[in-house]
Formats: structure tokens, sequence, C-alpha cells
């Protein structure tokens, strides 16, 4: 019983001193820069998702907005700089500076009422 508690899996070890060897024999014999290609690589390989993940997200934060409708009052999501509807009202509307305007002809006068 005691054997199994100190029992370590190790089957990966060979596959990490077989890299270090290589590793230390191509550098020996003037192709490090063999090695440091992959390593390279492999570093290239692993911080690409994260930088992408962080410049959606700032992307993102920075071109979406979350307001209601100017006309029904329904809360819809549009992007930044761009023309949409509003799925409830279906009033066509333009998305500047953080938020929904209504597009109207030219020549046409757009009033608020207030009661």
């Amino acid at each position: 019983m005691n054997r199994q508690l100190l029992q370590l899996n190790n089957s990966g070890l060979g596959c990490l001193l077989t890299f270090l060897l290589m590793a230390l024999l191509l550098s020996s014999i003037g192709l490090g820069w063999v090695v440091n290609g992959f390593l390279i690589f492999i570093a290239f390989l692993l911080l690409t998702p994260a930088l992408a993940w962080f410049g959606l997200n700032w992307w993102l934060k920075r071109n979406l907005v979350v307001q209601p409708c100017p006309v029904c009052g329904y809360e819809f999501t549009g992007f930044n700089n761009t023309q949409c509807q509003c799925p409830n009202c279906e009033e066509v509307l333009k998305v500047e500076g953080g938020e929904f305007k209504r597009l109207t002809p030219p020549g046409t006068i757009d009033v608020d009422v207030v009661q």
C-alpha cells in the first residue's frame, strides 16, 4: 500500500530529456539558431491567442453600443458609426457617438413630444 503512494507519473520525462539533449547537441555544433527559432515559434503560438483575446475585448468595448431605441425604448445592441434597424419597431437608426439617432429624410422636422 505504501508503495502505491510513492509512485510518480514520469511518462513525459523521457520526452523532455530528449528535447533538452537535442537542444544541447544542436547548440554545441553551431546550430543554436534552430533551437532559438523553434522556441520563438512556440512562444508566438502561445502569445497570439492571448493578444487576440485582449485586442478583441478592447475593440468591442470601444465600438459596441447597448442603448434603448429612441422611438420605442427597446434596448438592443449596435456597432458605432453604422446604420441599423430596431428589431421591435423597425425604425432605421444610425449609431453615432455611442448613442442611437433616428435617420430622417432631408427636410423632415423631428419633434419630441412632451406630456
